[in-house]
């Protein structure tokens, strides 16, 4: 038994093919063309072209096509950046040497392309002269409204590298965040079973963060966070959870939404290669200053760069 469908009146006289997309799924063609050939798709019981004009009232069955949208994968068009975007990412360079370069990305802009991200890092960065004999890879991810420092390798040597140091957490990152409320500093770590949703199942993930106060009045805090787990979004979910959203988070704040920014910055990364500690450090964004000046928030002498 297929799924029925009625053709709506604003739709009378539209091809079938078009309505299909419109209704269905927005498949090419060729397979459209090839669900119909295949007996997938009638049209008042009746098989019929994709030329068929349909008519308000048509009734639509829609047999199993669940194989052809999975095997469907659409073309993601890449991000074309203009000759001053390209330029621009010369200030945001922390570290640039033969295997990796360490950016310290701008809030706004997605690490890589997809659904609601055509804009990107990897896609500008691909056109800069940083990787004029190399493709980025990429080892981990910031959000797109997080900036900070951002890992991008130059081999696949050190993508691999990379990806397993994060994957033995032997990758130690220090955000900062600045969110609603006075946190009590007698909250040193923050410890949750994150609940998270995939092909409708209920995925339940444990996530640890470090937290420490750095200021804060009766309106903000600005605090200091060490994911110890690399869950998504864990750090926004945690402070959430404990009843400080980060300030600007649409997504997990239950208090104002109106802030521009999201007050999340990546400020420090530290790592181990070959025996060698390494570190660096992404310079703290101008809305942090801004926003703690105009709430009064004293940070002088604290991560000031």
């Amino acid at each position: 038994m297929g799924k029925t469908y009625t053709v709506e009146k604003d739709y009378q006289n539209t091809r079938f093919d078009k309505w299909f997309k419109a209704k269905i799924i927005n498949l090419p063609q060729s397979l459209i063309e090839k669900i119909i050939r295949l007996n997938k798709v009638k049209i008042n019981r009746k098989r019929v072209k994709s030329s068929y004009r349909v008519k308000c009232g048509d009734i639509v069955e829609v047999y199993d096509i669940s194989k052809f949208k999975e095997n469907y994968r659409p073309k993601i068009s890449k991000y074309k950046p203009s000759k001053k975007e390209v330029n621009i990412y010369d200030d945001f360079i922390i570290e640039n040497n033969e295997n990796f370069i360490i950016i310290n990305k701008p809030a706004g802009i997605a690490v890589q392309s997809g659904t609601k991200s055509f804009k990107n890092i990897i896609d500008i960065l691909k056109n800069t002269k940083y990787f004029e004999n190399s493709k980025p890879f990429i080892v981990h991810r910031l959000d797109k409204e997080t900036s900070g420092v951002l890992i991008i390798a130059k081999n696949r040597k050190y993508a691999q590298l990379f990806t397993s140091l994060f994957r033995i957490r032997k990758i130690h990152k220090t955000y900062l965040a600045i969110v609603y409320g006075k946190v009590n500093k007698s909250i040193k770590v923050m410890k949750d079973d994150l609940i998270y949703y995939e092909n409708n199942t209920k995925i339940s993930q444990k996530a640890v963060s470090n937290i420490k106060v750095i200021k804060s009045n009766e309106g903000y805090s600005y605090l200091e966070l060490n994911p110890i787990t690399g869950r998504k979004h864990q750090l926004r979910k945690q402070t959430s959870i404990i009843g400080h959203p980060v300030v600007g988070d649409k997504k997990y704040s239950f208090l104002n939404k109106s802030k521009k920014n999201l007050m999340l910055h990546a400020f420090e990364i530290k790592f181990l290669i070959n025996n060698k500690k390494i570190n660096f450090i992404a310079k703290i964004p101008k809305h942090f200053y801004d926003f703690l000046n105009s709430k009064k928030i004293n940070f002088s002498g604290y991560l000031k760069n």
